[in-house]
C-alpha cells in the first residue's frame, strides 16, 4: 500500500529554551553537549511527526560551533526534513541564539541528522515520501540526497576495513 506524501511544513519543529547557569561552563558558555542534546530532540520530533512512528538516531553529521551560546540567551532549534528514503529521514537543525534584552539573533550551529523509523518490533519501517513545494526545498533535497549517497559510501568503506 502506497503511503501518501507529506510536505516539509507538516513536520517542521521549533524548540525554544532559555539558557541558565546550569547549562554553562565557568566562562558562561553553554556546554556543547547541551546544544547537541537539544539539536537531537528537535530532530527526533521532526522525524517522529513525519513518520508517525518511533524513530532512532542513526548519525549526526559534523557540527561546528560557529559562535558561543551564552547564559541568558534564548536558543531556538529550528528543525525540518530535507530528505526521505524508504525508512530513513534526514533532518536539518539550525540553532539560533538570541539576546532577548537586545533583540539580537545569530546562527550558532547547523547540523544534519539521520533517523530511521521503527515498527512495533523495533525493525525499520517505511515512511511517507517527502513532497517538495518550492525550488529551495527541491535544491535542499538534491543536496541531502548527495549527502545520503556519501554516507552510504562511507559505510561501505567501513565494512571493508580489517
Amino acid at each position: 500500500m502506497e503511503q501518501q506524501g507529506k510536505t516539509i511544513t507538516e513536520s517542521r519543529v521549533t524548540l525554544s529554551m532559555l539558557m541558565g547557569t546550569q547549562d554553562t561552563n565557568n566562562l558562561g558558555n553553554v556546554h556543547g553537549g547541551v546544544i547537541m542534546k537539544m539539536v537531537d530532540e528537535a530532530g527526533v520530533l521532526t522525524a517522529l511527526r513525519h513518520a508517525r512512528a518511533p524513530v532512532v538516531t542513526v548519525t549526526i553529521d559534523s557540527m561546528t560551533f560557529v559562535e558561543p551560546v551564552l547564559v541568558g540567551n534564548l536558543v531556538m532549534f529550528n528543525a525540518e526534513l530535507t530528505y526521505v528514503g524508504r525508512t530513513s529521514m534526514e533532518v536539518r537543525v539550525e540553532v539560533i541564539a538570541e539576546d532577548p534584552l537586545r533583540g539580537i539573533s545569530r546562527i550558532t550551529n547547523t547540523a544534519y541528522l539521520v533517523y530511521v523509523a521503527l515498527d512495533l518490533n523495533s525493525r525499520p519501517t517505511v515512511v511517507p515520501p517527502l513532497l517538495y513545494t518550492t525550488d529551495a526545498e527541491r535544491l535542499a533535497g538534491e543536496r541531502a540526497k548527495a549527502r545520503q549517497e556519501y554516507r552510504k559510501q562511507q559505510r561501505e568503506k567501513e565494512k571493508d576495513r580489517p
